[in-house]
C-alpha cells in the first residue's frame, strides 16, 4: 500500500534491527502493537530520548483494540517510551492508512523544515557577529527598569575604555560632550515614548581627554504585554569619517563658488532645454506608471484567482455541511453566518477580477440605491478617517442598465478623486437622482436615467483644468501621485452604457462629477424579475462524470456536491491523466475541468477530449474573471466560486 502511495518504504524483523536502522531520514515507522508486547524497548526508547531538539520521529501503530486507553492500556506505557504516536485499528481501509502515513510523512517534513531554519538562524548569527567585528562595531543593551548597562569590547572601545573594562550606565552618560548629552538624553526619551528608533553622531570625550565622533543606533524592544523593556542598539567610531567629511565641506564650499558663477552664465541658456526635458520626463514617469497600475492588475488578478479556489472550497464543504444539521438551530445559524461571510469574500474577489482586467459589459437591470448602501463601508475604507461619507437619494429609484462591477469601480475611482481633492479632510456626498433628458447634449441621448454623483468641498477647477479633466494622461496630482486615466476611464465605461459623465466645478466651489446611467426599459426590468425555472428542483437522473482539478481541496469539495446530487463522479488531478481514462474506453456523460492547471490547462484539455469525443459536454471551471484571447472551441464556463445549486443549475441545462 506504501509503494502504491508512492512512500518508500523497508522492513525490520525485530525491533533490535529496527531500532539499527533509524536515523534522521527515518520519514516514520509503521509497527505493529504484536511486536512491542513482551520486548524489551529500551534501544527503541534510548534512540528516541536522543533525538535533535528539531526531531520527533512519528510512529503508527497497528493495534488490535484502539488507541484509548480504556480499551488499550498499554497504548498510554507505548506513547510514553515513543512519544510522537498515533494508532490505527484492524481491521483498516487502505484510504485511512495511507491518509494517516502521508500525515505522518508531512509532519516529519516540517521537522526538517524546522532543522534547516535553525541551521540558517545559527549561520546567521554567525555571520551577524563576523559583520559586527568587521564593521568595527560595538553592540550594547540597555535594562529599563535597572539601568543596567551591557556593552561588548568593542564598544567599551569606542567609548576609550579597556576591552576588560566596565562601562556603567552613568560613566557612559558622562562620555557625552557637554553640548551633546541634551540631544542624546532627548533621543533616548523619545524612542521609549514612541518607539521609533534613533541614530545619531555625537562628540564623546574619552578618560585622556581626547575628543572623538560617535554613532549610536538604537532600538526599542517590548515585552508580551507592549511594556518598553529595553534598549539595544550599535554604536561606531566615526571620528574619521567626520574629519574627512569637514575637510570636503571647505573642499565643496569652494567648488561651489565657481560653479555658482558659471551655472550663472549657462541658466539662461539652457533654460528652455531644462523646460522640455521636464512634460518629457513627466510623460515617461506617466507612462512608468501606467505599466505599474498593468503590473498590479496581473498580480491582484492572480491573487483573487487563488482566492476564488479557497472560497470555492469553503462554499462547498458549508454547503454540503448544512444538509447534514438540519433541525439544530444554532448550527444552522453558524453555517449560514459563514455561508454570508464567504459569499461576501467572493464578491470581493470579483471586484478585484474587475480591476485587474478589462471586462466584457454585462449590462443587466442594477438597483443602484442597494449598489450604493452595500458599497458605503468600502468607500469609508478607501477614503480614511479625515473624509466622511454622506449618501442622499430617494428610497425608490428605477433599475438602470449597466455592469455593476465597473459601476462599483467607476464610484470608487470618483470618491477617491474627491478625497485626493480635500487633503484637510471634508465630506464627499454622494447622491442618486431621476433625470430626464428630453433633447441629446453631450452625446446623452433623450430619455431617462439615474444620475450618480459624487460631491466635494475641495478647491475646485478652473475652467482650463475642467475643460481637460477626461483626457487620458492629464492629471493636476503631483508626479507619482496619479496616472490621469481614473476620469477618462469613467468616461469611457459612461459612453459604453450609453450614459456619460458631466463635471461641474469652479475655483473655491469644489467639485460635483455626475454618472448618468440610462434607466433600464419595462420590457428589460419586466424580464429580470421573471422567476428562472432552471433552479427549480426537480428529479435529476444521475450522470457518469468526469472531474478534473489539480487543487485537491476543490476536486473534493466538487466531488462532494455532485455525489450529494446523485451523480457517479471520476476524481483525476491532471489533465494528462483524465486523457488516459478516456483513451481507457470508459465512458462519461460530462466533463468538468478547471481551467488554470500546471501542465496541461483545461481549455488544451477541452481539445484533447474533443478530438476524441466531439459529442462530449464540457463544463470549463474557473477563478478568473476572463478567460485569455484565442480561445476558439465552444464549451460551457462556470465561474468559481460557485454553489451547488449552480452547479445543478448549469449541468440539468447541459445535460
Amino acid at each position: 500500500m506504501l509503494e502504491e502511495a508512492g512512500l518508500k518504504s523497508e522492513t525490520s524483523a525485530t525491533l533490535d534491527a529496527l531500532a539499527s536502522r533509524l536515523g534522521d531520514r527515518v520519514a516514520f515507522v509503521v509497527v505493529t502493537e504484536e511486536a512491542l508486547f513482551s520486548a524489551d524497548l529500551r534501544p527503541l526508547a534510548s534512540w528516541v530520548k536522543a533525538q535533535p531538539t528539531w526531531s520527533d520521529l512519528p510512529f503508527i501503530i497497528l493495534t488490535a483494540r484502539g488507541g484509548g486507553p480504556e480499551r488499550n492500556p498499554a497504548a498510554a506505557r507505548w506513547s510514553d517510551i515513543l512519544g510522537n504516536a498515533s494508532f490505527i485499528e484492524r481491521p483498516f481501509h487502505a484510504t485511512t492508512f495511507i491518509s494517516v502515513a502521508r500525515s505522518a510523512s508531512r509532519a516529519r517534513q516540517r521537522q526538517y523544515d524546522a532543522a534547516l531554519r535553525m541551521e540558517a538562524l545559527n549561520e546567521g548569527e554567525r555571520r551577524l557577529q563576523t559583520a559586527l567585528a568587521a564593521g568595527r562595531l560595538g553592540t550594547w543593551e540597555l535594562d529599563l527598569a535597572t539601568h543596567d548597562l551591557t556593552t561588548s569590547p568593542a564598544c567599551r572601545q569606542i567609548f576609550g575604555r579597556a576591552m576588560g573594562e566596565s562601562l556603567t550606565y552613568e560613566a557612559f552618560l558622562q562620555t557625552f560632550h557637554p553640548e551633546d548629552k541634551a540631544t542624546m538624553m532627548q533621543a533616548v526619551a523619545t524612542t521609549i515614548a514612541e518607539g521609533t528608533d534613533h541614530a545619531l553622531v555625537c562628540r564623546t570625550i574619552w578618560p585622556d581627554g581626547t575628543d572623538h565622533w560617535t554613532e549610536i543606533r538604537a532600538q526599542l524592544h517590548r515585552d508580551r504585554t507592549g511594556v518598553p523593556v529595553r534598549l539595544v542598539g550599535v554604536c561606531a567610531d566615526v571620528t574619521a569619517r567626520i574629519e574627512a567629511e569637514e575637510q570636503q565641506r571647505r573642499l565643496n564650499e569652494v567648488l561651489e563658488e565657481r560653479v555658482a558663477e558659471r551655472t550663472r552664465e549657462l541658466q539662461e541658456a539652457y533654460r528652455l532645454v531644462l523646460a522640455e526635458a521636464k512634460q518629457r520626463e513627466r510623460a515617461e514617469e506617466q507612462l512608468r506608471q501606467a505599466q505599474k497600475m498593468e503590473t498590479i492588475g496581473q498580480l491582484t488578478g492572480g491573487i483573487a484567482h487563488d482566492f476564488n479556489n479557497l472560497l470555492m472550497v469553503v462554499l462547498g464543504n458549508l454547503q454540503l455541511l448544512n444538509k447534514h444539521v438540519a433541525g439544530d438551530a444554532k448550527a444552522t445559524r453558524l453555517i449560514d453566518g459563514a455561508l454570508q461571510g464567504a459569499q461576501r469574500g467572493a464578491s470581493l474577489t470579483q471586484r478585484l477580477l474587475a480591476f485587474a482586467r478589462k471586462q466584457d459589459l454585462q449590462v443587466t437591470p442594477v438597483n443602484l440605491n442597494a449598489l450604493v448602501r452595500d458599497m458605503e463601508d468600502l468607500l469609508q475604507r478607501s477614503v480614511g478617517s479625515r473624509v466622511a461619507i454622506e449618501l442622499a437619494g430617494p428610497q425608490r429609484l428605477p433599475p438602470v442598465l449597466a455592469d455593476a462591477n465597473q459601476v462599483e469601480l467607476a464610484l470608487l475611482n470618483l470618491t477617491v478623486n474627491a478625497r485626493d481633492a480635500m487633503p484637510e479632510g471634508g465630506t464627499v456626498r454622494i447622491a442618486l437622482r431621476e433625470a430626464e433628458q428630453r433633447s441629446e447634449v453631450d452625446s446623452l441621448s433623450p430619455g431617462r436615467y439615474v444620475v450618480l454623483s459624487v460631491i466635494d468641498q475641495g478647491q475646485g477647477m478652473d475652467l482650463v483644468t475642467l475643460q481637460r479633466a477626461i483626457e487620458p494622461f492629464f492629471s493636476t496630482k503631483e508626479l507619482g501621485k496619479g496616472t490621469g486615466l481614473g476620469l477618462s476611464m469613467v468616461h469611457g465605461l459612461a459612453l459604453q452604457m450609453n450614459g456619460g459623465l458631466k463635471l461641474i466645478s469652479a475655483i473655491g466651489e469644489g467639485t460635483t462629477a455626475e454618472l448618468w446611467i440610462p434607466v433600464a426599459t419595462d420590457d428589460t426590468a419586466e424580464q429580470e424579475s421573471v422567476p428562472s425555472t432552471e433552479n427549480s428542483p426537480r428529479l435529476r437522473a444521475s450522470r457518469r462524470i468526469l472531474l478534473v482539478d489539480d487543487d485537491v481541496l476543490i476536486a473534493m469539495s466538487s466531488t462532494d456536491m455532485l455525489i450529494d446530487l446523485g451523480h457517479e463522479v471520476v476524481e483525476v488531478h491532471s489533465g494528462r491523466d483524465a486523457l488516459r481514462i478516456i483513451d481507457s474506453g470508459e465512458n462519461f456523460d460530462l466533463l468538468i475541468t478547471d481551467y488554470s492547471m500546471p501542465g496541461m490547462t483545461g481549455m488544451e484539455l477541452a481539445k484533447a477530449a474533443r478530438d476524441r469525443l466531439p459529442e462530449l459536454p464540457i463544463l470549463l471551471a474557473s477563478g478568473y474573471a476572463d478567460l485569455p484571447p484565442g480561445i476558439e472551441i465552444d464549451v460551457v464556463r462556470l465561474g468559481k466560486p460557485y454553489t451547488q445549486d449552480q452547479l445543478a443549475a448549469v449541468i440539468d441545462k447541459m445535460l
